[in-house]
């Protein structure tokens, strides 16, 4: 848990070193408003000395107006410091969120299929947002609460001190203890912090399921089930909130006593030594003034450590997937596949999903350049497993497979994939224009190369059918088109990749007979 914070704070710091000179110019504008703040304190309270002195009058009043003149002063050259730092804290912030979030994308488009296969859609949207924000809410903490914080709580012990050492060194006293205890107590509630986030994320995660599954809820009449199994994850978050608020209420109470305390001792300390003539009027009311600003920045200081380990917690779930190594990666310093002909070999393959029995052992055969090979066999035979790992998108337990002579576990993913063009049973498709969904194929191709793309697939006569034509968006997972009209579409994105090798998985099976006589035509094409 402590590593995983630690590992939070070390990505948030790369990212900030990205943007030293916006860094640095923040932290020193906001260290100069903040003194300028406590300079404003010692300064009023010469107010008081000179109203207390024997001196005319007229003396006096122009003390007055010389410390007014002042105080003006100083809060114009602080308005001009703070001005500086909200001004580069907008940007420093947005762009530091951007870059997490670019980061956290790749990252996670870098793990494999089984890695997807085995977490919510919604939990891990849920995880990369939380894990942006997180650092908003981190950095505002430490720039604009605790900085400040530690320098009034410095510049105040060293001003006391000054007045008088013993309330110099009861300050230092009571505050290191008050800091160590709330700062211990913080830890101690992260885990509970951790466990409530995950059980945030479990909700979301199990709302998403229910969502995408909102068909089968009422084909099946499934709600009460569904409702049961939703509750007992809204209970878990329940308990676990109240957990971690109850001992928030705890803490606070404990900090109450400690102000009390506190009050009581310096005031006392205070009033002893002014009996004494040992302090004057204007101290006083600096110990006084500052005494309540210590309370306001102490008591602020238990919230800041806790708000920065509930979210700290927030971001954790992102940062165990940003260390989690990836199933599937390239080897160092692999090259890009060459593909001439397309010759597929399989070398003595063997292969097994995790945990499972063989699917495929001690597996040798070769597809010739313009070669078109079928699979037969029955359903959970290994014909799609054949595909998926002909793509790569899981380890070999043996053998190798080769692409015109060259192992594709040598050679990058991205180089290997886009030299193969699948059409697959069920397509899915981004909800997004039918221009940009077929224009996946090949990203730099031209409206008129997508739309001949599109006519050789026969997607072309519905597509412009549709009132925005090719500017139509097809629904989330291309819902909005029929089992047919997404193959199509599928095919026409094949055809636009123009890839050496192409693979076909039971494109057709599930199609009536029109969609498929279509869809034949169109693979004819295909493959010419």
């Amino acid at each position: 848990m402590k590593q995983n914070t630690k590992k939070t704070l070390q990505f948030y710091w790369k990212h900030i070193k990205k943007l030293k000179l916006h860094a640095s110019i923040l932290f020193a504008a906001v260290s100069i408003a903040t003194l300028l703040g406590m300079v404003w304190t010692i300064v009023t309270a010469g107010f008081f000395d000179t109203l207390a002195s024997d001196s005319p009058k007229d003396e006096i009043v122009t003390v007055l107006f010389a410390t007014l003149t002042i105080v003006i002063i100083i809060e114009f050259v602080q308005f001009i410091f703070w001005r500086i730092a909200e001004y580069t804290s907008a940007y420093f912030s947005a762009k530091v969120m951007e870059n997490i979030g670019n980061e956290c994308f790749e990252r996670l488009h870098h793990h494999s299929v089984k890695f997807f296969d085995n977490d919510f859609v919604g939990s891990l949207v849920k995880r990369v947002n939380k894990m942006v924000f997180a650092f908003d809410a981190v950095f505002d903490k430490l720039l604009w609460n605790m900085l400040p914080m530690v320098l009034r709580v410095l510049t105040i012990i060293a001003v006391l001190w000054w007045i008088n050492p013993l309330l110099g060194v009861a300050m230092l006293t009571w505050t290191l203890l008050f800091l160590i205890g709330n700062f211990t107590l913080s830890v101690f509630k992260l885990k509970y912090d951790i466990a409530r986030s995950k059980a945030d994320t479990a909700v979301t995660g199990a709302l998403a399921d229910t969502i995408t599954n909102h068909k089968n809820i009422k084909l099946f009449s499934a709600l009460k089930f569904e409702m049961r199994r939703f509750m007992r994850v809204t209970h878990d978050r329940y308990a676990k909130t109240m957990k971690t608020w109850m001992i928030e209420n705890h803490l606070n109470a404990l900090q109450t006593i400690l102000m009390i305390a506190l009050e009581f001792i310096v005031l006392y300390m205070a009033i002893r030594l002014w009996s004494n003539d040992l302090i004057t009027i204007g101290a006083f009311f600096i110990i006084q003034a500052y005494l309540f600003e210590m309370f306001k920045q102490l008591w602020d200081f238990g919230h800041y450590i806790r708000e920065l380990y509930e979210k700290l917690a927030d971001a954790e779930e992102m940062t165990v997937i940003l260390n989690t190594p990836y199933d599937v990666e390239d080897v160092p310093n692999a090259k890009a596949l060459k593909a001439k002909s397309g010759r597929v070999d399989f070398e003595d393959v063997t292969f097994s999903y995790e945990n499972s029995r063989g699917i495929i052992n001690n597996l040798s055969f070769s597809i010739k350049s313009g070669e078109k090979i079928a699979l037969i066999g029955p359903s959970g035979g290994g014909k799609s497993t054949i595909v998926t790992i002909i793509l790569r998108l899981f380890n070999l337990d043996s053998g190798a497979i080769l692409i015109d002579g060259q192992d594709i576990s040598q050679v990058t993913q991205e180089s290997l994939r886009k030299n193969i063009a699948l059409v697959p049973q069920d397509p899915i498709l981004f909800h997004r224009s039918l221009m940009e969904n077929i224009r996946y194929g090949r990203p730099a191709a031209t409206n008129q190369e997508v739309i001949a793309a599109a006519k050789m697939a026969h997607c072309h006569e519905f597509i412009t059918s549709f009132t925005q034509g090719y500017s139509t968006h097809v629904g989330e997972r291309g819902v909005k088109l029929s089992g047919g009209q997404r193959q199509r579409v599928a095919i026409a994105r094949a055809i636009l990749s123009n890839a050496e090798i192409l693979i076909l998985d039971e494109a057709t099976s599930s199609l009536d007979s029109e969609s498929e006589s279509l869809i034949q035509d169109a693979l004819e094409n295909l493959v010419k």
